[in-house]
């Protein structure tokens, strides 16, 4: 099937529990979630991209047939006032909550810079969460191919995680698209066998 855009919740009360594996991406409001979520459809419009950041302020859920992804809010625009971020990190938190835990999380990083303490505290919190993620090095076509196996080293180490969890991408050229698919449907099969365990044990 076709990707396409299911619903948008503001809060704990419009999220989705699916019965398909739920994967999520985050990222700073500007490193390219949009386009990584139509690139990975393989359309260009499913995903809203704006030329402001951090426009994005809701979890926006698409159903890409074998799982459902959820978009969640941009971080880390300066713009945008403190009652706005607590919002925003109320509402990860809910997201995150036992009820309602992704099965993954794609977590974007702009390939080009060191992580910001958002970034950091962004990881941090998954681990402390014990979600799996994948590192999601956005906008390599900005970098000479030579730059970017370096540049996807120093993200692993600055994330402390190994590079075989850095998945390097370009939306503009389509890099990295295959493997992105590939490691969702690896999910969705951990998710299954994960879900067939559950029913022998019951």
């Amino acid at each position: 099937m076709e990707p396409r855009f299911l619903t948008s919740a503001a809060d704990k009360k419009g999220f989705l529990r699916p019965e398909k594996p739920v994967i999520a991406v985050s990222g700073r409001s500007n490193v390219g979630k949009s386009s990584f979520i139509n690139m990975l459809a393989g359309q260009k419009r499913l995903a809203r991209t704006s030329s402001e950041p951090g426009r994005t302020r809701l979890v926006n859920y698409f159903d890409f047939g074998a799982f459902v992804l959820a978009d969640l809010p941009g971080y880390g625009y300066a713009r945008v006032s403190q009652t706005e971020k607590a919002k925003w990190a109320r509402l990860l938190e809910d997201f995150f909550s036992p009820a309602c835990m992704p099965a993954h999380v794609f977590a974007l990083a702009d390939i080009r810079h060191a992580p910001s303490a958002d970034d950091l505290t962004m990881i941090e919190f998954l681990y402390a969460m014990r979600v799996p993620f994948t590192i999601v090095a956005t906008k390599a076509d900005k970098l000479a191919k030579t730059r970017r196996i370096p540049a996807a080293r120093a993200l692993a180490a600055a994330f402390r995680t190994g590079e075989g969890n850095v998945l390097v991408t370009s939306a503009q050229e389509g890099i990295g698209r295959e493997r992105a698919l590939l490691l969702a449907a690896e999910i969705c099969a951990r998710a299954a066998e994960g879900a067939a365990e559950e029913e022998e044990e019951e």
